[in-house]
C-alpha cells in the first residue's frame, strides 16, 4: 500500500498531503457551517406592547428562542404585555438566536403600608404617592391634632405600618378638625365593658385615653370599667363637661365592681 508513496518523490508526496489537508479542512468548514447555519440571519421582529403570550407564539414561529428576562410592573402599561426586548426590533441576528424580553406583570405586586398616623394630610399624601397608594375617603373627627392623620384604613379595616396592600390600593384617612367650643355633658361608663364604652364614647365623640387593667385581667375586650376619668359628676355632685376630641382614661376590672344602674347616677 504505502510503496505507490515511496515510489514518488518527496515533492509529490508533499503536494499530496496538501490537497488531502486542505479538502478534509474545507469539507470540515462545510460541514461546521451546515450545523451552525454559518450565514443564515434573521431580522428580530419587533413584539413590544403586545400580550406575553401572543409575542412568544409569533418569535418562536419566526425561528427565535424566547426567554421571559425579567417581569416588572409598570402602572401606565397594560398589564401582561412586553415592555422591552433583546435584541432590539429590526436587529439582525442569527437563526437561533434568543430573544429575551421584559413583561410587565399580570397581578398586582404588594407594597408595604407606610406610617401615616400623625403625619399632616399634605405630608400623608405625598408618601401615599411615593408608596404607590392613592388617597381613598377622608373623614373628619374632633381632635385636638387638627389636619394630622388620626387613623388610616384599607377596604374598611385599620391598616398599620408594615401590613401589606396591593400597589394603587385607596388608603381611607381619618383627619383630625380640631376640638369644638361646645361642652357635652361627661357620659358615665361605670359598669360597662371595654367595648361598650367605646361605643359611648364614639357617639359622643370622645377619644379613649389611657386603659389601666387590673393585674388579673386577661380578657381587655370583655373587662369593666369601675373608674373614669374625667367623672361624670365633681365632688360637689355637679355635672362635668367635655369637649368632643378630648381624651377619657379608664380603669377595667375583671369583674364588675359598679352596677350598671350608675350610668344613670
Amino acid at each position: 500500500m504505502f510503496g505507490f508513496i515511496t515510489r514518488r518523490s518527496f515533492l509529490f508526496n508533499l503536494v499530496v498531503i496538501i490537497v488531502l489537508s486542505a479538502t478534509i479542512i474545507f469539507g470540515f468548514l462545510q460541514l461546521l457551517g451546515w450545523i451552525t447555519n454559518h450565514g443564515k440571519y434573521l431580522t428580530v421582529p419587533g413584539v413590544v406592547g403586545k400580550s406575553t403570550t401572543e409575542a412568544v407564539k409569533f418569535l418562536e414561529s419566526k425561528g427565535f428562542d424566547v426567554q421571559i428576562q425579567d417581569s416588572v410592573y409598570v402602572d401606565t402599561a397594560i398589564r401582561g404585555v412586553v415592555l422591552k426586548q433583546l435584541p432590539d426590533p429590526n436587529s439582525t441576528v442569527k437563526v437561533n438566536r434568543t430573544v429575551y424580553l421584559t413583561v410587565n406583570r399580570v397581578t398586582l405586586p404588594m407594597v408595604e403600608m407606610p406610617s401615616l398616623e400623625g403625619k399632616t394630610l399634605n405630608f400623608a399624601l405625598e408618601i401615599l404617592r411615593r408608596s404607590h397608594l392613592t388617597l381613598g375617603d377622608t373623614t373628619f373627627r374632633p381632635d385636638f391634632m387638627r389636619g394630622s392623620v388620626l387613623e388610616q384604613t384599607y377596604l374598611g379595616k385599620k391598616v398599620v405600618s408594615g401590613d401589606e396592600v396591593p400597589w394603587g390600593a385607596s388608603i381611607d384617612l381619618v383627619i383630625g378638625k380640631g376640638l369644638d367650643d361646645q361642652k357635652i355633658p361627661v357620659p358615665s361608663l361605670l359598669g360597662l365593658t371595654l367595648e361598650e364604652a367605646r361605643v359611648i364614647l364614639e357617639m359622643n365623640g370622645i377619644e379613649l385615653g389611657a386603659i389601666v387593667p387590673d393585674p388579673d385581667v386577661v380578657d381587655t375586650i370583655s373587662a369593666f370599667v369601675y373608674r373614669q376619668d374625667p367623672p361624670k359628676k365633681n365632688f360637689d355632685d355637679k355635672q362635668v363637661f367635655i369637649q368632643s376630641g378630648q381624651l377619657m382614661d379608664i380603669w377595667l376590672s375583671k369583674t364588675m365592681k359598679v352596677p350598671k344602674d350608675s350610668i344613670s347616677n
